[in-house]
C-alpha cells in the first residue's frame, strides 16, 4: 500500500485542543502530506477529543462513523483527553485504528508510518498511554484574524466534577521566552489577535517537569507574562480565554485596564453561585470574591466584557440552592454565560455521590439560565448601540457578509468588504439584528480613509 498522503481533522472541545490541532496539522504538512476538508475523502482522518461531559464521548463515536461515510478505507486516528482517559474504549469502536494518549499525541507521524503498512482495516493498536508530564507548545493557524497560542497545560486543582487532572496530568508552563517567541511568530504570519489559551493559564509558571518527584519553583508568573506580550510588535490584540477568579489579580485587572493590547475581556468560571456547591465542587474561593472580582473589572474598565462558566444540577443542587445562583448571576454585571449541565463522570468524587438530580431538572435550570445568559448579552450590547469601536473583520459564514468582534467581544455584522477582511478600522454599531448579532456600518473616518 503506497504511504498515504492526505489528512484530515475533526476538533471537539475547547480552544486548547484547537492549538494542538493545528500543530499536529503542522507536522502532517512538514512530512508531505496535504491537509483536506473533512467531507473530501482523506486518507488519515485525525479526531482532537474532548471528555469533559458525556456529550463529548458520544460526539467522537459519530464523527467516526461520519469519516468512514466519506472514506471507507481511511486510517482513524483518535487523540485527545478522551483518548487519554478511555483507549480500550475507543479502540473498541468500529473503524478507529489508532488511539494515542496526550504523550503520544505529537509522535503521531511515527505510528501513522507504521498504520500505512497495515493491509486494510482492522489493525486496532492503543499507543502506550502514559501519564501527561511534559509541555508541548502549540498554536492554531488556518485562520489568518486570530490564533489560540497555548501557555499553560494540566491542572493542579482538584474540582470535585472534573476529569481534566486525569486526562491532562498536573500544571506545567511553556517559559515566557518561549511564549514570546511563538507570539512573534504568529505576528509574522500576518494574524491580528492571540487568544491565550491553556486548561487553568493563571497558573502559569509552574515547572514543565517534575523530576525525582521535585517540581521547580516558578520563576515567571501570569502577569510576568502577559507584561512581555504587550511588547511584541505585530499583535493588535491579546485575548485571556479564561481565568479562575482566585487567579484574577488585581494586578492582572490593573494591567489589562492600562494596556493597549489586552483586550478589555475576561471570561471567569464561577460554576456555582452557592458557596455549599462551590464548597462540594472545591473550586478554590466563595461567591464573594468572584463579585468582589467582578466589581473591581467594571470600576477600571466599565466596558469590559465578563463571561461566565456556570454548572446545573450537580450533585445536591436543590431548588433553593439553583435559585440562589440565579439570583446571585442576575444581580452581577456580566455579559453572558456558558452553561453546562452536569454530567457524570467516573473515577470523580461526585460521580460517587447519590444525590444526583434528575436529567429533567438539570435541562429545566440550563435553560432557565440560556434565557438569563442572552437577556444579559443583549443588555451589554445595548450599551453600545449608537457608538463607534473597532472591529477585527473576518469571513462571515452568510453570503454578502463580513463579521468581527469590537474589542470588548461585541459581534457584529456588515456588509463584505473582501479589502477589509483581517483589518481593523472603527464601525458605527447600530442595533441587535435577529441573530443576535449587532449591525453596523464603517464610521465616518474609515470610509474618508
Amino acid at each position: 500500500m503506497a504511504t498515504p498522503r492526505s489528512v484530515a481533522f475533526y476538533t471537539l472541545g475547547c480552544k486548547l485542543n484547537y492549538s494542538e490541532t493545528s500543530s499536529i496539522g503542522r507536522l502532517f504538512e512538514e512530512a508531505g502530506y496535504s491537509e483536506v476538508g473533512f467531507k473530501d475523502g482523506a486518507d488519515i482522518y485525525v479526531i482532537n477529543t474532548c471528555s469533559v461531559t458525556d456529550f463529548a464521548d458520544k460526539k467522537c463515536r459519530q464523527i467516526v462513523r461520519r469519516a468512514l461515510k466519506y472514506s471507507p478505507e481511511a486510517k482513524v486516528v483518535v487523540v485527545g483527553c478522551y483518548a487519554q482517559l478511555k483507549p480500550e474504549e475507543i479502540s473498541e469502536i468500529e473503524g478507529v485504528d489508532l488511539v494515542l494518549g496526550a504523550a503520544e499525541k505529537f509522535r503521531i507521524l511515527d505510528y501513522v508510518e507504521e498504520l500505512s503498512k497495515a493491509p486494510g482495516k482492522g489493525m486496532v493498536r492503543a499507543g502506550e498511554v502514559k501519564e501527561a508530564n511534559e509541555f508541548v507548545n502549540a498554536f492554531s493557524f488556518g485562520d489568518r484574524t486570530r490564533s489560540f497560542l497555548k501557555v499553560q497545560d494540566g491542572c493542579d486543582y482538584k474540582c470535585t466534577f472534573c476529569t481534566i487532572p486525569l486526562a491532562r496530568g498536573r500544571s506545567r508552563s511553556d517559559t515566557v521566552e518561549s511564549v514570546v517567541a511563538n507570539a512573534h511568530r504568529i505576528a509574522e504570519m500576518g494574524v491580528k489577535e492571540i487568544v491565550l489559551t491553556g486548561v487553568n493559564i493563571g497558573d502559569f509558571g509552574n515547572g514543565t517537569e517534575v523530576i525525582e518527584g521535585v517540581r521547580p519553583k516558578k520563576e515567571a508568573m501570569f502577569i510576568d507574562l502577559i507584561r512581555e506580550l504587550d511588547k511584541v510588535e505585530g499583535i493588535d490584540r491579546f485575548r485571556i480565554s479564561s481565568i479562575e477568579p482566585n487567579l484574577c489579580t488585581d494586578e492582572v485587572i490593573e494591567f489589562v485596564a492600562q494596556s493597549d493590547r489586552f483586550v478589555p475581556h475576561f471570561h471567569m468560571p464561577l460554576q456555582s453561585g452557592n458557596n455549599k456547591q462551590l464548597r462540594e465542587m472545591r473550586r478554590r474561593y466563595k461567591r464573594e470574591l468572584y463579585a468582589d472580582r467582578v466589581a473591581t473589572i467594571k470600576a477600571l474598565m466599565p466596558h469590559c466584557c465578563i463571561g461566565v462558566d456556570v454548572i446545573v444540577g450537580f450533585p445536591g443542587e436543590t431548588e433553593e440552592d439553583f435559585l440562589e445562583t440565579y439570583r446571585f448571576l442576575n444581580e452581577l454585571d456580566i455579559s453572558y454565560l456558558h452553561v453546562f449541565t452536569y454530567s457524570e463522570r467516573p473515577n470523580t468524587p461526585a460521580y460517587e455521590r447519590t444525590d444526583h438530580v434528575d436529567m429533567e431538572e438539570r435541562r429545566r435550570r440550563n435553560k432557565m439560565l440560556t434565557i438569563l445568559s442572552d437577556k444579559k448579552r443583549r443588555y451589554f450590547y445595548e450599551q453600545f448601540t449608537g457608538t463607534d469601536r473597532t472591529v477585527l473583520f473576518e469571513q462571515s459564514k452568510e453570503t454578502g457578509l463580513m463579521s468581527g468582534f469590537t474589542d470588548n467581544y461585541v459581534r457584529v455584522s456588515l456588509p463584505l468588504q473582501e479589502e477589509l477582511l483581517n483589518t481593523m478600522a472603527p464601525v458605527h454599531l447600530h442595533h441587535i439584528n435577529e441573530e443576535g448579532a449587532v449591525e453596523a456600518t464603517l464610521s465616518a473616518a474609515t470610509v474618508a480613509n
